[in-house]
């Protein structure tokens, strides 16, 4: 027996060594023949180790995935596609305390949970529906990038993806040309999930494992110690992990990992970003799907290699200088791209890119394709200069952290931008209006605010010859007069949408909206502001600043006047009419989705955070922050009983 324990530990060391650590120490002739040993010592002892590797060889075929309930929810991850909706994940973020992230690859595989209790590997499951997966021991039992047999004690539950490398995928597609596997996460799938264990083993899956789902004992209190427990108990980890301070800090990982990833042998789809601390975490909480704390980067978007010709700077609404550049065309998604952006200075900087640069190009839907990085640089590549003046009207520039502004708020192209984004789709939605209608606009007749659009006649389209404009038929001026004219009916949100405070998108603009007028939003204070959920401290003093303003005010005078009418569709009457309602923490009985729903067909308004306009909070269980600032401020609390009490049968 004392040889057998013997044979188990140095084989369970060599196999961590070539399995985990890449770095094989013996060669494979020498581990079979410590292997065979071992084999024939429990042949005829009929003694077989826990921890013993001969376990991992792919036992019989089941007939069927048992269930198994997790000890604790294994959540999947909310998504974001863009830039946008990462800040409103730090916006959110930053009201519960000033945490440090971590950045990592989001694999394409399959998420599988691993169970230990007293140091000895138990069982393996599929997340399913994150209550309940499938057990797939027998499967993962072939896999051999985690332990048997681990130092703590107590009940554990691990997290990580089965991923097949495409190095393994291409092999194994070599070996099986009649019946080749599609693409690596399928196959990742179909290997953990096929009831032959055997075939599990031929398709060569190991499992990359990333954070710790529950201890019984002693529970982790951040992302960084609990990839260190990982890795210490001797969990296979990707060397990638990043820890930021910063945003701009977690934006430069998540490109840095978009750039690289072209190059791993690991399938992957995106960026995970964690806030790191326990506490934060446990103040923010969890939707019945999702962790409030963390949030996964998708990159969905076909990308392409290409070289930068020259690099030329546009002025947006704002007055922000954001550099574009004009590349080497080249196919994406569909469509010859010749032009990238490189949203800001600091990021043009910051990804190395000069003209001559070979870089990395993206595109998704219809956005405008993005510069990812350099890739190299070609002899003679030169750095792009920053501009001392405005390259349209020669204002002045003003610099704002990574941000070049234009000073001069009668900029042509800012007027242009500034009504384009009045007339889009999400904000007044006037249809036909497009950009270059407004730069001929802007150009013929002088049009600067968004009153000047409802002034407009036939007669504006005439010309010195009492003809129409060249282009613009009478058909297309009745359209667009029409467009105009229909517009002036418009929801709240899209309205504050539309009039461009800085800072505020349409997630920010439906929260205000919550407060039923434009007049209401305006009398806001910071301490309001602050306190929407959506709303940082830039954000909440750009609003300020903008009903502050004298010449904000008179245009929306003039807006009124003209007939522009904002308003909040008409709610449901019912047992919440009357009442601004905040959900904290979970509700047993229903998801907090769900109950929101159920608030509002009773006439009830949501709110996202708690402030002066609050007149009632729900408090369901582990509730946090959000029922401490209802207490300070008096607002009317009830428990998850009386809420459901009040929705009646």
């Amino acid at each position: 027996m004392d040889r057998m324990h013997e044979l188990v530990e140095i084989l369970n060391k060599w196999a961590y060594e070539y399995y985990v650590l890449d770095a094989p120490t013996v060669s494979d002739r020498e581990y079979d023949r410590l292997y065979d040993e071992l084999r024939e010592l429990e042949r005829v002892s009929g003694v077989r180790l826990p921890d013993s590797p001969t376990r991992r060889v792919g036992g019989e075929p089941v007939k069927g995935f048992a269930r198994h309930t997790h000890i604790a929810r294994l959540y999947s991850l909310d998504k974001a596609v863009s830039e946008d909706e990462l800040s409103a994940f730090f916006t959110r973020v930053k009201k519960y305390g000033a945490p440090t992230y971590t950045v990592e690859y989001k694999y394409d595989g399959l998420t599988v949970c691993l169970t230990y209790e007293d140091g000895l590997f138990v069982r393996a499951t599929t997340r399913g529906n994150g209550v309940e997966g499938e057990d797939v021991t027998a499967q993962v039992l072939t896999v051999r990038s985690f332990p048997l047999k681990i130092s703590y004690r107590g009940t554990l539950e691990v997290r990580g993806e089965a991923v097949i490398r495409l190095s393994a995928l291409e092999k194994y597609n070599a070996a099986h040309p009649d019946d080749p596997l599609k693409n690596a996460r399928n196959a990742a799938a179909g290997a953990i999930r096929n009831l032959d264990p055997a075939v599990t083993a031929t398709r060569s899956p190991e499992i990359l494992f990333y954070d710790i789902n529950y201890m019984s004992e002693a529970p982790i209190l951040s992302q960084i110690d609990a990839r260190a427990f990982l890795q210490r108990e001797g969990f296979k980890t990707f060397p990638y992990f990043k820890i930021c301070a910063t945003e701009e800090e977690v934006f430069a990982a998540v490109d840095e990992i978009e750039v690289n990833r072209r190059g791993l042998d690991v399938l992957t789809d995106g960026a995970v970003i964690k806030v790191n601390e326990e506490g934060i975490r446990a103040d923010m909480g969890a939707t019945d799907k999702f962790p409030r704390w963390a949030i996964a980067y998708k990159f969905e978007a076909e990308e392409a290699e290409t070289s930068v010709k020259r690099v030329f700077w546009q002025v947006g609404r704002t007055g922000k200088l954001t550099p574009l550049a004009e590349i080497e065309p080249v196919e994406l998604a569909g469509a010859t791209v010749r032009r990238a952006t490189l949203n800001n200075f600091g990021d043009l900087t910051r990804k190395d890119v000069k003209v001559g640069s070979r870089v990395l190009v993206r595109r998704s839907n219809e956005v405008i394709p993005e510069i990812l990085g350099a890739v190299s640089h070609v002899e003679g590549s030169v750095p792009v200069a920053k501009p001392e003046t405005c390259p349209y009207c020669g204002s002045s520039v003003r610099e704002v952290g990574a941000n070049l502004f234009c000073t001069n708020p009668q900029c042509p192209p800012r007027i242009v931008q500034k009504l384009t984004h009045y007339c889009s789709k999400n904000a007044a939605d006037v249809e036909g209006m497009s950009e270059m209608t407004l730069q001929i606009l802007v150009e013929r007749l002088g049009l600067s605010n968004f009153s000047d659009l409802y002034a407009l006649t036939k007669d504006s389209f005439v010309g010195e010859d009492g003809k129409l404009w060249d282009g613009f038929g009478e058909k297309k001026v009745s359209n667009l007069l029409s467009a105009i004219q229909k517009s002036k009916q418009i929801p709240l949100d899209r309205f504050l949408y539309a009039i461009g405070i800085e800072g505020i998108g349409r997630v920010a603009a439906r929260d205000l909206a919550a407060f039923g007028s434009v007049e209401n939003v305006a009398s806001l204070t910071y301490g309001e502001l602050i306190a929407l959920e959506n709303v940082g401290d830039i954000t909440a003093n750009s609003i300020l600043a903008y009903f502050a303003d004298a010449d904000n005010r008179a245009e929306l005078n003039r807006l009124f006047e003209a007939g522009v009418t904002p308003f909040v569709a008409a709610r449901a009457e019912g047992i919440f009419t009357g009442e601004s309602v905040v959900l904290t923490g979970s509700l047993s009985a229903m998801s907090r989705p769900e109950a929101q729903k159920l608030i509002e067909a009773r006439g009830g308004v949501c709110q996202s955070a708690v402030t002066g306009a609050t007149t009632l909070v729900i408090a369901g269980e582990k509730a946090g922050s959000k029922l401490d600032k209802a207490k300070k401020l008096g607002v009317r609390i009830i428990g998850e009983e009386e809420f459901l009490a009040m929705l009646g049968p």
